[in-house]
């Protein structure tokens, strides 16, 4: 450390495309971004408006919709204004970038988890459903995962922005994600890869033991409803779900559940493109599409909508 000069900024080296792709490719990041946040915002509305929609499910994919809009909302316009050649991120912004994302990431897994639990209580035990699950029971397990979240991470980022950041500063990726920041601390840092593995498994693997039990019991469950419109039923109201879980865990798998040198860091880059711009706009629409309920509450409000404006006009 005597020897060099501490950072005090980083230079995000941003994805491995062209200038002019990067105008294009900024255009689409934005697209996709404001869709995001309409999208998230409109599910939030209609859970608060429509009487149909007040219910556990229901204010638990809110709570999901939340945590997309501020998790997307902290990628997202630092890699618009990479791509506009602004690369420039300060010591203690680059940290409290990681820590949001860290942060919002864990959020969703443990959230993930609860969501799961309810589908097993609501299939398995529907008659027992409404007594154990609650408005109050899902307001207090909500607010338990974004604290136990937020509380569990501080300690590594702050961990992580206590190590001897002498130079180079140039961060290998288009946000501060883990990996590229390590590689740039001035000491051996395998002792922090096993803290950060640690802090990995430890946020990863509940909501994950969480969800996969509870699809063991849906599924047998399901399977021995005598019914076929029962189970088709049962299966529908869990398969969006399921569909979310498989998308981020699947792509939370490839980019930190393997070896570095698997694959590319620029493959890497662009599946974290996917990870933290596509699939927040995924959620939304997954949950819209497949549901007849949220289909009906959006052809409510757009109905009143139209019929306010004709009355005013």
């Amino acid at each position: 450390m005597e020897n060099h000069t501490e950072v005090v900024c980083f230079l995000l080296l941003g994805l491995p495309i062209g200038v002019e792709l990067q105008i294009v490719f900024f255009f689409i990041v934005l697209t996709i971004y404001i869709l995001t946040l309409t999208a998230n915002i409109t599910i939030i509305t209609l859970v608060n408006l429509d009487q149909r929609l007040q219910t556990p499910m229901y204010l638990l994919l809110s709570q999901l919709s939340i945590i997309e809009i501020f998790y997307t909302s902290t990628i997202v316009p630092k890699l618009l204004s990479t791509l506009l050649q602004k690369n420039s991120i300060s010591f203690a912004a680059c940290f409290t970038q990681q820590y949001f994302y860290v942060s919002l990431g864990v959020t969703e897994f443990f959230l993930l988890g609860v969501m799961a639990v309810d589908r097993y209580f609501a299939i398995c035990s529907p008659l027992r459903y409404t007594t154990i699950i609650n408005e109050k029971i899902c307001l207090q397990a909500t607010a338990a995962c974004w604290l136990a979240a937020f509380l569990f991470m501080s300690f590594l980022v702050i961990l992580l922005s206590k190590l001897p950041y002498c130079g180079p500063n140039k961060v290998n990726h288009f946000f501060c994600d883990l990996a590229p920041l390590l590689k740039l601390s001035c000491i051996d840092t395998h002792m922090m890869e096993s803290v950060v593995f640690f802090y990995g498994c430890c946020a990863i693997l509940p909501s994950f033991v969480a969800t996969i039990v509870s699809y063991v019991f849906i599924v047998s469950t399901i399977l021995r409803t005598p019914s076929q419109k029962g189970r088709k039923k049962a299966f529908s109201t869990c398969a969006s779900h399921f569909t979310v879980v498989a998308i981020l865990y699947g792509t939370v798998i490839f980019l930190y559940v393997r070896p570095a040198y698997a694959f590319p860091i620029e493959i890497n880059k662009f599946v974290g493109v996917f990870n933290t711009v596509v699939t927040p706009l995924l959620n939304p629409l997954i949950y819209c599409l497949r549901n007849k309920e949220v289909k009906a509450a959006v052809r409510k409000q757009f109905g009143r909508n139209v019929l306010r404006n004709n009355l005013l006009h």
